[in-house]
């Protein structure tokens, strides 16, 4: 058994993010497609036999021990078959609170390495079931699969959808997920669809008209970006990334390149599989 993994935590975008109602302990009640990416966080783990967890990349205003890379690991220790420990490394690439998965990807990562690492033997499912006490976004980059997903967001069913090319900027905001849940015009009694609606006439973020109000710049690049491709340009979850599909690698890179300076992103190319479990 190797003592090393390097891996690819990938992004995701949410091509839908329909909100349908809200239940009693205020959490909201989704429909969402997740879009799996071939880009993101690069994920170094390296066992040690000390039997700690190392969290070896600072990452700002957040304590270790607070880190859900962290907090996946510890939930493991009790399924490891030696006292071994793990030493963890990230080359971060993916804006922090952009919408894209990036922290609920790398959790994912951190339970699939250390399951294979530490000898584990827990099944998929089991290790999506303990994905999902982190944050609802784990459990569909644990199954590794572009998924609709209903419920908080953790009812999943595989969904095939074409691999097209996107565009995706952030503009230089950050947006508290709270505050775009709790705000009171946000739109909590969209009717459901189908899969098959979705797939004839797409859906929208129910999210984007709070976020594009509250945060101008967001508004700003949803119109510079749907200009040029002259496609549906979008919000991602609560944002502060948008996004939109392009025709062909070439046309991304062109759009990108054309980019104003004040946003930052990346082209990536939609996968229905993750790198990880191909």
């Amino acid at each position: 058994m190797s003592a090393q993994l390097i891996l690819l935590s990938p992004a995701k975008l949410n091509l839908m993010l329909h909100i349908v109602g809200q239940r009693q302990d205020g959490y909201h009640e989704l429909q969402t497609v997740f879009q799996l990416l071939d880009y993101g966080d690069t994920m170094i783990f390296n066992v040690n036999s000390q039997g700690v967890i190392n969290l070896n990349t600072p990452f700002a205003d957040v304590l270790p021990e607070d880190n859900l890379i962290y907090k996946a690991a510890k939930l493991l220790l009790p399924h490891r078959r030696q006292p071994l420990g793990i030493d963890i490394e990230i080359e971060k690439v993916l804006p922090m609170g952009g919408g894209l998965g990036g922290g609920s990807s790398n959790a994912a990562t951190t339970l699939i390495a250390l399951n294979h690492l530490w000898d584990c033997k827990l099944d998929q499912d089991s290790l999506a079931s303990i994905g999902q006490s982190l944050g609802a976004d784990v459990p569909v980059f644990v199954r590794g699969r572009s998924a609709w997903a209903e419920g908080i967001g953790e009812k999943l069913t595989p969904i095939d959808l074409p691999e097209q090319w996107f565009v995706i900027l952030k503009p230089d905001v950050n947006i508290s997920t709270a505050k775009i849940f709790s705000h009171r015009e946000l739109t909590r009694n969209t009717t459901p669809i189908t899969v098959a609606a979705f797939q004839q006439s797409g859906g929208k973020n129910d999210c984007e008209n709070i976020v594009k109000h509250l945060y101008p710049e967001v508004d700003e690049a949803l119109n510079w970006l749907q200009a040029q491709t002259k496609s549906c340009a979008m919000l991602t979850g609560t944002g502060a990334c948008i996004f939109a599909p392009c025709h062909s690698k070439q046309q991304a890179d062109e759009i990108f390149a054309k980019r104003p300076k004040k946003l930052s992103g990346f082209i990536a190319k939609g996968v229905n599989f993750s790198p990880i479990c191909v």
